[in-house]
């Protein structure tokens, strides 16, 4: 009789700014949460509200990391976003107790095969090819909310050999942190673990090998990554 042997699925983490690690459930992510990248995408803020889609946990990546090019594309694009960490869940939490759910923030990037987004969304197919892939989570350390305190106004940049290519506030999302919350929350029951990719600003734009980015959000620590050939 043949024997299968399985791995037992490797417990994905984020390193907590000052010690420690997160554990990670799921990853939810928020698209075309800021107006000047909804336009940019062809898309008009108005009739185009903010969607959720997901990426595996195991698309994590973390800061100093060498990511390889992805597999079956040749249009990979950047995405700074801020990433919320929850400490605690539910279903049906309300906008005024979204926070007390927090354990924290991160910078985070939104990898993305563009050519293979615009194919999905030409045919109305899922986002999975195009979001879900390998690598395609890099993130940051998460900075406890008793350590940093994160403004409305916090700038979020993202770098890219050295020259700003997004450069935005984060009062400038269509929802909020606890508006986003509260609508996942009436759509899956949140639990501890999970993190939120809040969505990105305008700016985002394509890759290559050798590439070098950075990603920082007010005072929290900064995501560092560098493409590399897939080998």
């Amino acid at each position: 009789m043949s024997k299968y042997v399985f791995e037992p699925p490797r417990v994905v983490s984020v390193p907590v700014h000052g010690g420690g690690l997160f554990p990670v459930r799921r990853i939810f992510c928020i698209g075309r949460n800021y107006s000047a990248h909804v336009k940019e995408m062809g898309n008009d803020p108005k009739s185009s509200p903010p969607i959720f889609f997901g990426k595996p946990a195991d698309a994590i990546t973390p800061s100093g990391a060498k990511i390889p090019y992805p597999l079956h594309t040749r249009d990979l694009h950047y995405e700074a976003e801020l990433v919320v960490a929850l400490k605690s869940g539910g279903v049906h939490i309300l906008q005024d107790d979204a926070l007390g759910h927090v354990f924290g923030y991160a910078a985070g990037c939104d990898l993305t095969r563009r050519d293979l987004q615009r194919e999905a969304k030409e045919r109305g197919a899922p986002w999975m090819l195009a979001k879900g892939f390998d690598h395609s989570a890099p993130i940051g350390a998460i900075a406890r909310i008793e350590d940093f305190t994160l403004a409305d106004d916090a700038r979020i940049t993202l770098s890219l050999n050295g020259a700003t290519r997004q450069d935005a506030t984060l009062n400038e999302m269509i929802w909020s942190v606890p508006e986003i919350i509260e609508s996942l929350a009436e759509r899956f029951e949140l639990k501890p673990g999970d993190l939120i990719y809040t969505g990105s600003p305008e700016g985002v734009g394509p890759l290559q090998i050798g590439d070098k980015v950075e990603i920082t959000i007010g005072d929290m620590p900064a995501l560092t990554f560098t493409m590399t050939e897939l080998q």
